[in-house]
């Protein structure tokens, strides 16, 4: 990827982000998402792009549904990966947790996935290649806990606070490990198992596979690992996914599966306090926004907090 690129991947998320912290706390989701959606697709349009949206919205009731051609029309072809706001439910509620994500890659450089549920694992890079999706939680964790030089009862585990996760939560307590649980946007819970400074030492359950694939793109510019496979697959999830050229709906999805290649950057900003980055705070004249930004072909991370000053550039 253009060096370009890295700072306005940032500017896509920090747009996102403004707009929809606006709204944060005033009880409706949809135009809290949308916001962050329109100011997301106002901040491609002028990118000197040819980008297309292959992991967005499922259809036209957003700018950014999956298809839809972006930037303008000049300079590198890319496709995107686009989530304007992780966690509208929690945004709209006041909670915490809310990001904006964005990654950017070279043509089929992300899985074209559906709206389908996956169940996922994720590690950072000192417990990378140990975890298999396949044993049970118990398995995971002590081999966790082993690479780590940890005990067991000083292990947190990630979870979505969801109904279809209240069988992996009974499993993880016999444990003794600790449970986070976040009420949504499972893409930071992923992504802070690869930060050492982070409580988050795994990331298990099920959650939404178009996330996976973002968190996935962050996860390896870190060099940590992630397993996911799709669930609850149906008849006509069946034939979707064989739409997709994948024949075993049990297939299980590496990061070099869902994020091929080794050129893609990813941006997130925090919208509400979170477990990885601070959220939008309004200042005088303006609102400081917090990002983080990862470069895949360098192993690049770069921390970004920007002052702006809406006097000299109004944005709403």
């Amino acid at each position: 990827m253009d060096r370009y690129l890295t700072i306005e991947a940032v500017r896509l998320t920090e747009a996102a982000a403004l707009y929809a912290s606006r709204h944060m706390g005033k009880g409706d989701e949809e135009i809290t998402y949308h916001s962050a959606a329109d100011a997301m697709h106002k901040a491609l349009s002028s990118m000197d792009i040819e980008g297309e949206i292959v992991i967005g919205a499922d259809s036209s009731e957003t700018a950014l549904y999956e298809g839809v051609m972006v930037g303008s029309g000049t300079g590198r072809a890319v496709d995107l990966a686009v989530k304007p706001l992780d966690g509208k439910m929690t945004c709209a509620r006041g909670g915490h947790n809310a990001v904006s994500a964005a990654a950017v890659g070279p043509k089929g450089a992300f899985f074209k996935t559906p709206s389908l549920y996956m169940e996922k694992i994720a590690v950072g890079k000192d417990a990378k290649n140990i975890v298999d999706i396949n044993q049970t939680p118990a398995i995971n964790i002590k081999r966790v806990a082993r690479a780590k030089g940890k005990y067991i009862e000083d292990l947190t585990v990630c979870v979505l606070d969801r109904k279809r996760n209240e069988k992996l939560v009974e499993d993880v307590r016999k444990t003794g490990a600790k449970i986070r649980f976040i009420r949504d946007g499972d893409i930071t819970g992923a992504v802070s198992t690869a930060f050492p400074e982070s409580s988050i030492d795994i990331l298990m359950g099920i959650g939404g596979a178009k996330e996976a694939i973002i968190a996935a793109a962050a996860l390896k510019c870190m060099d940590a690992d992630m397993q996911a496979r799709f669930v609850d697959v149906g008849g006509k999830e069946r034939d979707i996914i064989r739409e997709l050229g994948i024949n075993d709906p049990e297939m299980i999805f590496t990061t070099a599966d869902m994020v091929m290649g080794d050129d893609v950057i990813v941006s997130l900003t925090g919208v509400t306090d979170g477990v990885l980055l601070p959220g939008v705070q309004y200042v005088p004249g303006g609102a400081k926004t917090s990002s983080i930004l990862f470069r895949q072909k360098t192993h690049t991370l770069r921390y970004i907090t920007a002052i702006h000053q809406f006097d000299f550039k109004p944005i709403f």
